[in-house]
């Protein structure tokens, strides 16, 4: 099995004709060296019969040689489908390679190029015809530069649908970043092996992805690299903008184990006195929201140019 560049996992359930809409926008992408698996939670609203009347859908445990897979299972919620998917990719992997190395399972041979991991979530879509391609050809230049393929995570922007802004992310990613301003995941492609070797941590309700960011920035060390390009439409008011209480407690838990007690004390001053709820109830209004992501935007433009600078 050829592995391709991209994985883009979708995880839906009952997701009507978000779900078809998602895939159509995987289907347009210019470049073509992907594989879909969408992880479905045993949908009941018809949306997965539409989507093999649609597409060439394989089965997973049929056919993963298509270029999108069905794997269906029950699930507790999306990041644990999240994991589902991703242990069932780690595991194909795996047995491919045990055949072709005479029982020694790797995930990636020495000196091959690495694929990459991207959640798209069922309501979201790519930006335009050409992310992927944008995409490898960022990852394949820095590769071909820098002359590493050490685990990385390539991000770039997003705009927010419900907003009709761009929202850029933050150029370069350090403490002060991880505190509180890392990029959403529908903006992140992640090394594969990031991901196989650091699945959701799944007593986090609602910030398991930015726990496992953190995760493989500190832990694993994993290069980060912002890409400007905007890479998915994304559509708002998700989980965790639906749990906002639950959603602060876990940061503030999270934040405690990657960064000492005085940064995060004084990180928690700086946000108090640059009136942070301010700043977030403007980024959410559709009437504030341009004007806020428009200063926003150009603060991070001219950091991102002083930190290329040094």
């Amino acid at each position: 099995m050829k592995k391709p560049f991209f994985t883009i996992i979708v995880v839906s359930y009952n997701a009507g004709d978000r779900l078809i809409k998602t895939v159509q926008s995987i289907e347009k992408q210019t470049f073509k060296d992907y594989r879909v698996l969408i992880k479905d939670g045993m949908s009941t609203d018809g949306s997965i019969d539409e989507l093999k009347k649609t597409f060439d859908v394989g089965m997973a445990k049929e056919d993963i040689e298509k270029k999108i897979t069905l794997l269906e299972s029950c699930d507790n919620g999306i990041y644990h489908a999240m994991n589902i998917a991703t242990g069932f990719l780690s595991d194909k992997i795996r047995q491919e390679r045990a055949k072709e190395e005479d029982g020694q399972i790797k995930i990636l041979h020495a000196g091959e190029e690495p694929s990459y991991v991207f959640f798209l979530n069922c309501g979201d879509y790519f930006r335009n015809e050409n992310v992927l391609k944008d995409v490898h050809h960022i990852i394949m230049a820095r590769n071909l530069k820098e002359g590493t393929t050490l685990p990385a995570i390539y991000y770039g922007d997003i705009f927010d649908s419900s907003t009709g802004t761009k929202v850029s992310s933050n150029p370069k990613i350090d403490d002060h970043a991880c505190y509180r301003n890392v990029p959403s995941h529908q903006a992140c492609f992640y090394d594969e092996r990031l991901i196989y070797r650091n699945p959701f941590d799944l007593s986090y309700k609602v910030r398991a992805d930015y726990e496992q960011f953190l995760r493989c920035f500190y832990k694993e060390k994993a290069e980060t690299v912002y890409m400007p390009v905007v890479i998915a439409d994304y559509e708002g008011g998700g989980f965790s903008d639906q749990n906002k209480k639950i959603s602060e407690e876990e940061r503030r838990q999270i934040i405690k184990m990657y960064l000492p007690a005085s940064k995060v004390r004084k990180y928690d001053l700086l946000r108090l006195l640059t009136l942070s709820h301010v700043r977030t109830a403007l980024a959410s209004n559709r009437v504030t929201a341009s004007a806020y992501n428009g200063i926003k935007n150009a603060i991070y433009a001219l950091k991102g140019r002083k930190d290329n600078k040094e």
